[in-house]
């Protein structure tokens, strides 16, 4: 078999496993939700009949007042008394409102209301989004070696472990520990900060925010007459922007183990190799006047045994 064919057969399982499994969703959403949807519409055309029989309001002006409510509701605001205590452009609020943007979580809750934040959020997106994954990849280049190469080099000399013995390891423990601090325990204080929200629902929470799949059902600090919710809100921001970090961190890590187990030549996917990372400045230097000798000296390609890397280990 030619590697161009299998390159493209295993490009086509994989495209025909996606949709599959984005078929096999789509039925397991329906099934689950669509008899909860119909039971709350009958509900509501219950409840909306009982309204018409008691009170003297007909029925188109309930529907558009209704309507109204909603709409409003769309955009952050209720109704409801205790919902107009607070607004959801404050400082920290909108300091949120941002960081769900350029992180592309986008729980939806708040959403601009006038022609010009929304030309706005344009722009603002358009110069963030990329701004916020430079910050992430820069930071993440640095946690590489201290988090990643460090300890599997410490397996390998201290426990005597082989080489993909101890990629897996490392992994593993990582993985661990990334569930333990950033799911785990964050489950734990938002459930317990958020009265309505149970630890399945604080977990649910975590895990949709870190994955920026940001549905907007449970958001947190939305509750009116919370203390210290601004200081809240900038706390779940820096949740956030830790935790996407992290769990970048884990997809660089896995992205290494798949290298040294050799699944990324297998499935024919790019290998990332270890010997740019954390070297190549992502601001180029100004170039200086040095003599000859340095600038041989500079270019001089350095021991591979000097550095604990990837590539070092045996596949």
């Amino acid at each position: 078999m030619s590697t161009a064919f299998r390159s493209c057969f295993v490009l086509s399982g994989f495209i025909l496993a996606y949709f599959t499994y984005l078929l096999l969703g789509a039925l397991v959403f329906s099934a689950i939700e669509r008899p909860v949807e119909e039971t709350l519409k009958s509900n509501l055309d219950s409840l909306k009949a009982e309204f018409l029989n008691l009170s003297c309001i007909n029925a188109t002006a309930l529907e558009a007042f209704l309507e109204k409510v909603l709409k409003a509701n769309k955009y952050g605001v209720s109704v409801l008394e205790n919902g107009t205590l607070h607004t959801n452009w404050d400082l920290a609020s909108s300091l949120f409102f941002a960081n769900t943007m350029v992180t592309t979580v986008g729980y939806g809750h708040t959403t601009p209301l006038s022609d010009g934040g929304k030309a706005f959020s344009i722009v603002y997106a358009l110069i963030g989004v990329p701004f916020t994954m430079l910050v992430l990849t820069a930071c993440v280049q640095r946690l590489m070696h201290p988090l990643t190469y460090g300890p599997i080099s410490m397996c390998q000399r201290r426990a005597g472990l082989q080489p993909r013995a101890a990629s897996v390891v490392h992994f593993i423990v990582l993985l661990v520990l990334v569930v333990l601090f950033f799911f785990v325990v964050p489950a734990l204080v938002f459930s317990t900060i958020e009265e309505t929200w149970s630890f399945l629902d604080s977990f649910y929470f975590c895990f949709i925010s870190l994955c920026t799949i940001g549905l907007g059902d449970f958001v947190p600090a939305e509750k009116p007459g919370q203390r210290l919710r601004a200081l809240y809100k900038i706390s779940v921001m820096v949740y956030l922007f830790v935790g996407l970090m992290v769990m970048f961190l884990v997809l660089r890590t896995f992205h290494k183990l798949a290298d040294v187990h050799g699944w990324t030549a297998f499935f024919q996917l790019p290998s990332y190799e270890e010997e740019h990372e954390d070297k190549e400045p992502i601001v180029e230097r100004e170039p200086d006047d040095e003599s000859p000798e340095a600038e041989k000296a500079s270019i001089k390609p350095q021991n591979p045994s000097s550095q604990v890397s990837y590539n070092s280990i045996n596949r």
